[in-house]
């Protein structure tokens, strides 16, 4: 395994995701599309550098995906800071200000989150670097994993476009229609299954223990965050509509985060 490839990505990805200085959330969202498309772009400029033997269309498919997806997601945040302030704290922000009650997190502890989240968007985006630094020249592997990428990336975004709809009409209750209909949270969904595919695009091309280990650590990571995001967010709409019956029921009956799979709540109910 080439560390200093890595040690590239990891340069770049810290840069990209140093936002999070100017507000910590920024970290672990903004600077986190920012990281991913930066990640994708430095990845594939190393391999016009250095060409393998990987097929140039598989290594652009994979970079466009990276890009689009950091796009898609700082855009989406960017525009959402700029237009309402009710969305200017994302859920780890809410959490975290709520355990420091609104203190400003310690400059030494934003430096210890900012080691570790550059370092995961490292591993998040390596699978294409692997691909060609191994130089694999099968695709139809790479072609499944690609197309679940895409399947996740259309769901994020569909996801966030009916909450943002349904949140204009129904402000005080939380989406229930679309896709939110099928599961209580989407976008999370979506997330994973990004994250899926990019994991299972590179499965026929991971080469040694290391590269492995990054690239399980990687995705379990991410699966982790999501269910944790989930979580958290249940909490919140637990605190403000516990009291609601058509909050309690839509919850009681659709599943938090995987559709179909029977796991409505991941706390206690009372």
């Amino acid at each position: 395994m080439e560390w200093s490839l890595l040690g590239i990505l990891y340069a770049v990805c810290a840069v990209m995701c140093a936002v999070g200085f100017y507000k910590f959330v920024y970290f672990l969202s903004i600077g986190y599309g920012f990281a991913v498309a930066g990640g994708g772009i430095t990845a594939l400029i190393i391999y016009f550098i250095d060409p393998s033997a990987t097929p140039t269309w598989i290594v652009l498919v994979q970079a466009a995906l990276f890009v689009a997806y950091g796009a898609r997601l700082s855009g989406f945040l960017l525009v959402r800071e700029l237009k309402s302030v009710s969305f200017r704290k994302t859920d780890v922000a809410k959490d975290t200000l709520e355990k420091n009650d609104g203190k400003k997190m310690p400059v030494f502890v934003m430096f210890f989150i900012w080691i570790f989240v550059a370092a995961l968007y490292v591993a998040q985006v390596s699978p294409m670097l692997f691909r060609f630094r191994n130089a694999s020249e099968d695709f139809v592997v790479p072609v499944v994993g690609f197309a679940v990428s895409v399947i996740g990336l259309v769901i994020e975004t569909i996801a966030d476009r009916q909450k943002s709809a349904q949140k204009k009409v129904r402000p005080d209750m939380v989406a229930t229609k679309g896709l939110y209909k099928i599961v209580r949270c989407p976008n999370y969904f979506g997330e994973i299954t990004f994250w899926t595919g990019v994991f299972v695009s590179g499965i026929t091309t991971y080469s040694g223990v290391g590269q492995w280990i990054i690239a399980v650590a990687a995705y379990v990571c991410i699966v982790f965050i999501m269910f944790n995001g989930a979580q958290r967010l249940e909490k919140r709409q637990m605190k403000r509509y516990g009291d609601n019956a058509e909050y309690n029921d839509y919850a009681n009956k659709t599943p938090i985060i995987i559709p179909f799979i029977p796991l409505y709540h991941l706390n206690k109910r009372k």
